[in-house]
């Protein structure tokens, strides 16, 4: 079992609650990778377009004859080679999404939540609630954690008056435990949990398909 320590509102150590180290893992490496290259590949506009010779406008008539001026010959004005003609295989619309499976995704995860407790990088609150949507006070707990250079916070719950505090913050992220990702992990040098997200992690863990107990 991992230990990590709980701490309240004001940075005061409280307790300690247990990870389960069956739940951890050292492989995945590859599959955190092809995650993260798959999410920044999904994440990517893909709306640059460029005019190809076809979509420029022009006559076909040639710009002068064939033979006998000393020139170059030319057959079109749209030719890429003049300016103000097309772009010769320029950027079109697409797509650059890429399909990870589900079993890869889930490791990686896995891998990059079993780093986070390795490394030392998880801070776990008894609670986390704002009376009132107030920045000053997100600030002054975020200073009170020793997080002066940005961290992810994961709850159980989204709360209006939690994500109102910390969306003015720089370098701070709230999301809940359903729907944090492996980017997302990777992304903060500290990951904040309260003790229903990090229930919500743990559950979310035990209940991949597949698992044995």
């Amino acid at each position: 079992m991992s230990k990590l320590s709980v701490y309240d509102m004001k940075g005061s150590a409280l307790a300690k609650v247990e990870f389960p180290d069956a739940l951890l893992t050292t492989k995945g490496q590859q599959a955190v990778h092809d995650v993260v290259v798959a999410y920044q590949a999904g994440i990517r506009a893909g709306t640059a377009n460029t005019l190809g010779k076809g979509d420029v406008a022009g006559s076909n008539k040639k710009p002068w004859k064939q033979k006998g001026t000393g020139r170059a010959r030319a057959g079109y004005r749209q030719s890429p080679v003049w300016r103000g003609g097309g772009v010769a295989h320029g950027p079109h619309p697409r797509s650059y999404a890429k399909k990870v499976p589900h079993k890869v995704a889930q490791l990686a995860f896995r891998r990059a939540f079993s780093d986070l407790i390795r490394e030392e990088r998880i801070r776990v609150l008894d609670q986390l609630t704002f009376s009132e949507p107030k920045t000053k006070v997100a600030a002054g707990l975020l200073k009170s954690l020793g997080l002066t250079k940005g961290a992810l916070i994961v709850v159980d719950t989204m709360d209006k008056n939690l994500a109102c505090a910390l969306r003015n913050i720089a370098h701070v992220e709230v999301t809940t435990a359903k729907d944090v990702s492996t980017f997302q992990l990777l992304k903060f040098p500290v990951t904040v949990l309260t003790r229903a997200g990090m229930d919500g992690v743990r559950s979310r863990l035990e209940g991949e398909p597949g698992r044995k107990s």
